[in-house]
Formats: C-alpha cells, sequence, structure tokens
C-alpha cells in the first residue's frame, strides 16, 4: 500500500505537487474552505507507461471529518445535480462513466454516493457479468454497445468492454469459450488488436457527442482483505462474499499488470483514466465526484435559449391561461 502525505508527490519519481492538505482554520472543521482537488493529478497520460506501484492507493484526506465530508460531497451532488439539469435540456452530448476495479474497492458505493442526486430519468446504470450465451455469439463490443446513453443522459457502466482485456487475460479459458475464428486465437497481437478496437470505439464514441470518462478505483491487497473480513463479520454483507473472491486474490499479480497494460493501451486524451487512490472510501468519492464536475463543466451544458419568435408565442400562451 502506498501512502503519500503532505510532501509526498502523486507518483514516485515524478516531480508532481502534494495531493492533500490540512485545513489551518480552528473551531468547527465545517468552516474550513474546501480543499481543491486537482483532477489532473489522477489522470493517466496518453501514451504514458503505467506502473500501478507507482500510483499511491490512499492519499491525505480532502475532509477533515465525517461531518466535513459530508459537507463537501453535497457541495458536489448540488452542482452535479445542477449540471445535469442542463446537460438534460441541452441534448448535444451524453457522458459515459465507466468504472473498473478489483472485488471490494467500492465502486458500487462511488456510483451511489456519487450520483444520488442525480435525476434518474437522464441516467441509466449498466452492470455487466458473465455473458449470456445469446451475447458470446457476438463480438465482445457488442453487449455494451446496446446500453451506450441517448444524448442528454449520463450512463454508467459499473464494469465494461473493458472486463474483455482484464479478467478474460488473467483467465485465457474465457477467450476460448467465445467461439472466436482460429486465425483470430492465433494471432500473436490479438490483445493489441482488441485495444485498437476500444480505442475506436472510443473515438466514435466522442466524434458523435458522448464524451468517455474512466474510472480504475486503485485498491491496495491488504485493504480488500480487510474489506472482506468485514463482508464475513456483517451478516448483512455475508451475501457479498463467496469463494471466488478468494480465489481471484491468487491471481493480484496478473491483475495488476492486465491493468498496467489496459490502462497504458487505452488512455487518450478523448478518453482518459483516472487512477483513483481506494484505500479511504470516502477520500474516492470526493475525487471521482470533482472529476465528473470538471468533465461537465467543461462541456458547458446549458438550457436552450429561446429566440424573440419563442418569447412571443410564450406570451400569447400566458394570456391565454389568465383569461
Amino acid at each position: 500500500m502506498l501512502i503519500f502525505g503532505l510532501a509526498g508527490a502523486l507518483r514516485v519519481g515524478t516531480t508532481r505537487a502534494p495531493i492533500g492538505r490540512i485545513c489551518a482554520a480552528k473551531g468547527n472543521p465545517l468552516d474550513c474552505p474546501p480543499m481543491r482537488i486537482d483532477s489532473k493529478k489522477f489522470k493517466v497520460d496518453e501514451g504514458e507507461k503505467v506502473r500501478l506501484k507507482q500510483w499511491p492507493t490512499r492519499v491525505d484526506n480532502f475532509y477533515q471529518s465525517k461531518d466535513h465530508y459530508e459537507k463537501v460531497l453535497g457541495e458536489h451532488v448540488e452542482e452535479l445535480q445542477g449540471l445535469q439539469n442542463r446537460f438534460y435540456a441541452h441534448n448535444r452530448y451524453a457522458l459515459l462513466l465507466i468504472f473498473q476495479a478489483m472485488d471490494a474497492a467500492g465502486k458500487d458505493g462511488a456510483i451511489k454516493h456519487v450520483l444520488s442526486g442525480v435525476n434518474p430519468q437522464g441516467c441509466q446504470v449498466f452492470s455487466f457479468k458473465h455473458p449470456s450465451t445469446r451475447e458470446l455469439e457476438h463480438d465482445f463490443l457488442w453487449r455494451t454497445t446496446q446500453c451506450l446513453p441517448e444524448r442528454g443522459n449520463i450512463g454508467i457502466f459499473n464494469r465494461s468492454y473493458y472486463e474483455e482485456v482484464l479478467i478474460a487475460k488473467v483467465h485465457p479459458e474465457i477467450i476460448q469459450a467465445e467461439n472466436l475464428p482460429e486465425e483470430s486465437l492465433d494471432d500473436k497481437k490479438f490483445w493489441q488488436h482488441r485495444y485498437h478496437s476500444i480505442n475506436e470505439l472510443e473515438k466514435h464514441l466522442v466524434r458523435n457527442g458522448t464524451h468517455v470518462i474512466k474510472f480504475f478505483l486503485h485498491l491496495s491487497k491488504d485493504e480488500q482483505r480487510k474489506r472482506f473480513l468485514a463482508r464475513i463479520d456483517d451478516p448483512d454483507k455475508n451475501w457479498k462474499f463467496g469463494r471466488d473472491d478468494i480465489a481471484e486474490r491468487n491471481f493480484w499479480k496478473q491483475y495488476m499488470k492486465a491493468y498496467e497494460e489496459c490502462l497504458s493501451a487505452t488512455s487518450a486524451r478523448h478518453a482518459p483514466w483516472y487512477v483513483v487512490p481506494a484505500d479511504d472510501k470516502k477520500n474516492a468519492r470526493l475525487i471521482i465526484s470533482q472529476i465528473i464536475l470538471d468533465a461537465m463543466n467543461r462541456m458547458k451544458p446549458a438550457f436552450p435559449k429561446v429566440d424573440a419568435k419563442r418569447k412571443k408565442e410564450l406570451q400569447a400562451m400566458r394570456k391565454l391561461l389568465l383569461r
């Protein structure tokens, strides 16, 4: 587990600025000004070679207490709600949020808390499990493509087509079950071609108005162990844990390597990956919400402008209602 203090940079061997800072104000922590979260510090630059050991799983808190965290997150949720209202009315862009992580990293909780104020009418969440027999009869991008968000909407993929270059890479028997042509399976550049297909899909989406933001919740193996133990000890969370979770821990190194190769090959200016330190769930949610806010603000969503003709029409209808 990597922990960076006030004097630490975001990554080992870099000169990036410290991430967190401590509020010097005395008295109620709620009086502290908002801590600035620079989302760029968590972004994987296009062409960057990712080494996850150089990316921290924990950073200085962006909150002073539980109450302060709830206040900051509440402010983020309120701002996001306003942005989504304009985004939906603007009806020019769509936003696709992709969440990938190891088990127990907090994807579900992040989606639940960060997007708690979003109008369900303009937001959909899809969780992708093992593909069905029908889905296996299509190419690996087919099933997720059916679920892409419409213009004006936010789409959330809790796991995604990236499973096809992550778990499928760790467990190659999954690829064998996809009934692919032999020439594809024998291709030495099989994985490079899959990365290329993903990159081309995301370029196509962006060209047509769908912005893509991808989150990797970076959890340490030790923190995962603690969360698994908590699931065993809490009867209400027993259902979240099974033997498969233990079995997958044996492939931790292979998963980290698969994630490194995936992030390196598919993070782009138009569809960036963000590596979010996930050992502290509250901190992770604040970081994720700030990244989403920054992205939506860059799109500058606005309510449709009313021209003179429309204003005249509205006034005429107003007179009818006042009769």
